[in-house]
């Protein structure tokens, strides 16, 4: 299906054409077909060859219906565009015009209509040459009379022309239908109708209101032009059957959305295509989708502005969409979203500041978003955040979801690097930085990007260890008092490795519960439980001398190989649990897992 809408001053004969082509009333209300004024949007279709299925909405014309005319062009592809023979190049042909210009609309056909009540060629040409100076450039031109069916054949053929150059929609993407009406039917609930500019909509399906509280809800049906369908891919026009709460609120300018994949925004920086922005009222309403919603602009550059949105909408960068002043019926500017997620600007000259980094690195070619630029002002962002942004992530993550900008992320390993060695050199005998006080010292939103840091590179060399993150100085560095306090506790073991020094032995040489924690650290001392020391390897050579038992020992006959008291045995044999030397049979028997005989399990002599 292909969906096109009209455009063109009132009176120019697009209803009746439409009308014509279709053999459908667009016209929905009594009003409207009593006083001939199409008030608003209406939907008719038919089929083409060469074309198969189109759909036309079908908009008002009158400059004070212009608020609906942009809710059913807002979505929409292209344009049929008529200026009546008779007329010619009237006030609302000028502001639809301007209109799909700011839209940056680029595919459309010209149907000079009445072309049996005046000369055509003259209307033709001057349309030409207005056209041809916006987005939609050079297009056909069709003379026609919807009263004697001069020219439908011709515009028919004109029609399946423009069909076959619109670009093929991505049907895959993530759904955001702007609603362009909504109404309830008895047994059914909300319908909302809309036309599909990109992906897919299945029965089943569930859907996120991009209005309140983001609700979900769920679709019990989808019509596609009156026909029930399981599935309806764009661009098409759709009706669709929604449950849950929140749905009865839905109403013209709201949009359903898949969930979890869009950023609801009030606030975006914005390039304008049009008056400059110092020239912009304060005040005007932003035309999105189908949604109509007040803003309060803020110039930041020549052509750069920041939009206050008196509502959030889901909005993506690259979004194109259009300013009006609704007071004075004109178009100041259209607008390409450079930024949904915008920094706030809190200091004098914040703005001009804002300004040349959206010259530099907020590009938006062609309405691709320079993802690299995005990430570079962030530093850091994630994923499945770029991607509701609209941005394709253009590195892989550095961790988790997470991506960074190379030289933020350079940046962030110095200054880890800095701050690893800053503390070891107040804190020598415990000389690893805690990863979360790392976190909190750059400012990460995550620890797992410390780990990440700390793998990102060799030079300089860190490395993350029980939760900490070393530097050069791997190992605490005992001062000498702790130094031959220790050499004095090695010595005892020496001559008996598993009677540990009692407490009040370690407290008579100043050994309190942090300077043995550092000198087992460093490697100079095995701390098997709280308070009890013994010599490095000295686990294995229990383990040794326990293997040479009778299978299974007791705790008891344990205590007695070793040659030490019930205090230092019980966690020493919970240490060989832990290590997998021993196996805990029962409460009171163990095995060896491994063969004696182990000397490199030997400790220091």
């Amino acid at each position: 299906m292909h969906v096109i809408a009209t455009a063109g001053h009132v009176d120019h004969g697009k209803s009746t054409l439409v009308r014509a082509l279709t053999g459908m009333e667009p016209d929905r209300w009594e009003e409207e077909r009593r006083r001939g004024l199409t008030l608003d949007l209406g939907f008719v279709w038919t089929s083409l060859p060469g074309a198969g299925r189109i759909a036309f909405v079908d908009v008002p014309g009158h400059e004070r219906l212009v608020g609906n005319m942009l809710a059913g062009v807002g979505p929409v592809p292209a344009v049929l565009i008529a200026v009546a023979a008779d007329q010619g190049w009237q006030p609302q042909s000028e502001e639809h015009l301007a209109v799909l210009d700011a839209l940056r609309v680029r595919h459309g056909v010209l149907a000079v209509t009445r072309a049996d009540l005046a000369d055509p060629g003259p209307v033709r040409d001057d349309a030409l040459t207005r056209i041809a100076e916006t987005s939609l450039g050079k297009v056909e031109a069709v003379p026609v009379s919807a009263v004697t069916g001069e020219g439908l054949e011709e515009l028919r053929a004109a029609l399946a022309r423009l069909t076959a150059a619109l670009p093929e929609p991505d049907r895959a993407a993530d759904v955001r239908l702007w609603a362009d009406r909504s109404f309830t039917v008895r047994g059914r609930g909300t319908v909302v109708t809309g036309t599909l500019a990109a992906g897919t909509i299945r029965t089943g399906d569930h859907l996120a209101l991009a209005s309140g509280d983001r609700s979900v809800v769920r679709v019990r049906g989808v019509q596609s032009l009156k026909e029930d369908r399981d599935e309806v891919g764009a661009v098409a026009r759709v009706a669709v059957n929604v449950h849950g709460a929140g749905a009865e609120a839905l109403r013209r300018g709201d949009a359903l959305l898949t969930p979890g994949r869009w950023l609801v925004t009030g606030l975006l920086d914005v390039r304008l295509h049009g008056d400059p922005a110092a020239d912009l009222p304060r005040h005007l309403v932003l035309h999105a989708g189908s949604a109509a919603v007040p803003v309060t602009v803020r110039p930041l550059g020549a052509d750069t502005a920041r939009l206050t949105l008196e509502r959030p909408l889901p909005l993506r960068v690259g979004d194109v969409a259009l300013l009006r002043d609704p007071g004075r019926h004109r178009i100041p500017a259209g607008i390409t979203v450079l930024d949904v997620r915008p920094p706030r600007l809190k200091r004098r000259g914040a703005g001009r500041a804002r300004a040349r980094e959206l010259e530099t690195s907020a590009g938006v070619p062609d309405g691709v978003p320079d993802g690299a630029a995005q990430v570079r002002r962030r530093g850091l962002v994630r994923g499945a955040e770029l991607l509701a942004m609209g941005v394709r992530p253009p590195y892989e993550p550095v961790a988790g979801d997470w991506l960074a900008d190379p030289g933020h992320w350079a940046g962030l390993r110095r200054a880890l690097a800095r701050a690893v060695e800053e503390h070891a050199a107040r804190h020598p005998m415990d000389p690893g930085l805690p990863a979360e006080a790392a976190r909190r010292a750059l400012g990460l939103p995550e620890r797992a990007l410390v780990r990440a840091l700390v793998d990102a590179a060799p030079r300089p060399p860190l490395e993350h260890r029980d939760g900490r993150v070393y530097g050069s100085a791997a190992r605490p560095q005992l001062p000498p008092r702790v130094r031959k306090a220790v050499d004095t506790v090695r010595a005892e073991l020496r001559t008996a490795p598993f009677r540990a020094p009692e407490a009040h032995r370690l407290a008579e040489l100043g050994l309190d519960p942090n300077t043995v924690a550092a000198a087992a650290a460093a490697g100079e001392l095995l701390r098997i439980g709280d308070g009890i020391v013994l010599l490095p390897g000295a686990d294995g050579r229990a383990a040794s001398l326990l293997a040479r038992l009778e299978q299974p020992f007791t705790t008891s006959e344990a205590r007695r190989a070793l040659d030490t008291t019930r205090r230092v045995v019980i966690p020493l044999l919970e240490h060989l649990d832990a290590r997998g030397l021993t196996v805990r049979l029962d409460n009171t028997r163990r095995r060896c897992e491994r063969p004696s005989g182990r000397a490199a399990d030997a400790p220091e002599g």
